[in-house]
């Protein structure tokens, strides 16, 4: 297969790459700071970019160019993504608008760029990589939450449309991942596991053409309670429920 990562130099997207690389696919990476590449993760068969997710144009060249080496391009991965530096009771809307453009709109130029490479082939799979914080909104993580939402319900819409053109959609919700971007985060994170263990799921979830994958099951039996209860009391539980929160907000 022919495969594209977004976000894949750290994190979930650099385990996903190294495991499909393993498994002998093509894979074309990108991210907005290459340096971040393992030093001894070389192979004929790992394509790097440097994007900028949120630039449109970045994001369309990078997979049209990766695709025209393969003569096709059958698995896209939007898994590029930031979450919000602190959690804060006044929101940082500086920090918002950055958070939306990669989280957002980069997935939406990630699918359309895919889109544009997989229609006239009718044939390809798109996956974006969400969050259970896509579920409920949690406390001072309205811009994180709203913009993984926003993602969930994107790919639920399109898993409904595209089918119909040959292209599978995917959603993937997880938990805590050990990543660069959680080991910044200062409070408890309940079920977590590893980037390595996060790709496996991925992958096998991606094989069966699932429309939604949401894991670990602790962390998706707990989301699935709290999305489900009355509003009422999902915020009488979350406003008195102790949070960290950033000493001047």
């Amino acid at each position: 297969m022919n495969i594209f990562i977004t976000g894949g130099t750290t994190g979930v997207g650099l385990a996903l790459a190294q495991n499909y690389l393993k498994l002998g696919h093509n894979v074309g990476v990108c991210g907005r700071d290459l340096t971040k590449l393992p030093a001894d993760l070389k192979n004929s068969r790992l394509f790097s970019y440097q994007v900028d997710v949120s630039e449109r144009s970045q994001v369309l060249s990078a997979i049209s160019d990766f695709s025209k080496k393969m003569l096709g391009i059958d698995l896209v991965i939007a898994n590029a993504g930031v979450s919000v530096p602190k959690k804060t009771k006044i929101p940082d809307f500086d920090a918002a608008t950055k958070l939306i453009d990669i989280n957002i709109k980069g997935v939406m130029y990630t699918f359309e760029a895919a889109i544009k490479e997989m229609l006239p082939k009718k044939h390809g799979h798109i996956v974006a990589i969400a969050s259970v914080a896509g579920m409920v909104g949690l406390p001072g993580a309205a811009p994180y939450s709203a913009s993984k939402a926003a993602v969930l319900k994107w790919c639920e819409s399109l898993a409904l449309e595209l089918p119909n053109h040959g292209i599978n959609v995917t959603a993937i919700a997880p938990g805590f991942i050990d990543t660069p971007l959680t080991q910044k985060n200062p409070h408890p994170m309940p079920f977590m596991i590893s980037s390595d263990d996060a790709a496996k799921r991925i992958m096998k979830a991606i094989e069966q053409k699932k429309v939604l994958l949401v894991f670990p099951w602790q962390m998706a039996w707990t989301m699935w309670i709290l999305e489900r209860l009355p509003r009422f009391i999902y915020r009488y539980i979350m406003t008195f429920k102790s949070f960290n929160y950033s000493k001047e907000n």
